[in-house]
């Protein structure tokens, strides 16, 4: 083995250790791991597929076996959400924090900054994502945005739909691509994008530009921290929001608790063989 293969071996970033929770796989991952994560992987040379979980997306992939389908081709998902980060301890795991993926944008970018790497900001409400690149790179003047665009696009897109996306990111070639385009759009937009650029990392963000852009207010950090972030939402959005977070994330996250506890108890019993 020649020392550059050596070198690239060295660097190469090993699995996350991941645990399950109500049958999806999340990684045992804290943001500074994740971000070293990705950032290895792309000094090897790979690239990824990461997806920000938060109790929506879980509710999806325990009822909906097509959304369920896409979200489990992700390289690594994280727990995005308090409610996945109570579970996942209340049933023995341990989580070191939450991933969210509007806290991760602005890391990314800095991290991005500093390794001499490119972003390219895809989605958002029409302008979000100029906008967020332009607050960016003037507090990152290192800082490497090489394109954005906010397209009309249906879920999955369609083949006119992508062919302007693929032709540019194929010029463009970025190391890392934050998509926001909520979820599950975002999620088959990425998907479709996987095989187009392998050493490219591609991040569901959702929201996150219309935060940094100053369009949508983010929550508090107090709220972000105890679990409200969505109260913080509802309020500033609630026709759009009410039915989602009252009528199905709410009851979601207690059948979320009560199959942890189960799972907590099954561990006690089979002397933590359980699974």
């Amino acid at each position: 083995m020649t020392a550059a293969m050596n070198s690239v071996v060295t660097r190469l970033a090993p699995p996350p250790p991941t645990f399950e929770l109500y049958g999806m796989t999340l990684a045992r991952l804290g943001m500074q791991q994740t971000l070293d994560h990705l950032f290895a992987s792309l000094a090897a040379g790979r690239g990824g597929w990461l997806v920000t979980a938060n109790l929506d997306f879980l509710r999806r992939h325990v009822k909906d076996p097509q959304a369920r389908a896409l979200y489990d081709q992700a390289d690594v998902t994280v727990a995005d959400g308090m409610p996945l980060v109570w579970a996942a301890r209340l049933q023995g795991d341990d989580v070191p924090e939450r991933v969210a993926g509007s806290s991760m944008v602005g890391l990314v970018a800095e991290r991005a900054a500093a390794e001499g790497r490119s972003i390219y900001l895809l989605g958002g409400s029409p302008g979000a994502a100029a906008r967020a690149a332009e607050i960016l790179t003037g507090k990152l003047p290192g800082l490497r945005v090489c394109g954005t665009s906010s397209p009309m696009l249906s879920a999955p897109p369609t083949d006119a739909e992508l062919a302007p996306i693929r032709e540019e990111l194929s010029r463009l070639r970025p190391d890392l691509l934050l998509v926001g385009l909520g979820s599950p759009k975002q999620e088959h937009l990425i998907r479709a994008l996987r095989p187009l650029l392998p050493k490219c990392w591609m991040v569901g963000v959702g929201i996150s530009f219309s935060f940094i852009a100053g369009d949508v207010r983010r929550a508090p950090p107090w709220m972000q921290k105890t679990g409200l972030e969505w109260v913080h939402r509802l309020a500033q959005e609630p026709k759009r929001l009410a039915h989602r977070y009252l009528v199905d994330d709410v009851p979601f996250a207690f059948s979320l608790f009560w199959h942890a506890l189960r799972r907590r108890v099954a561990r006690r019993t089979m002397g933590g063989s359980a699974r």
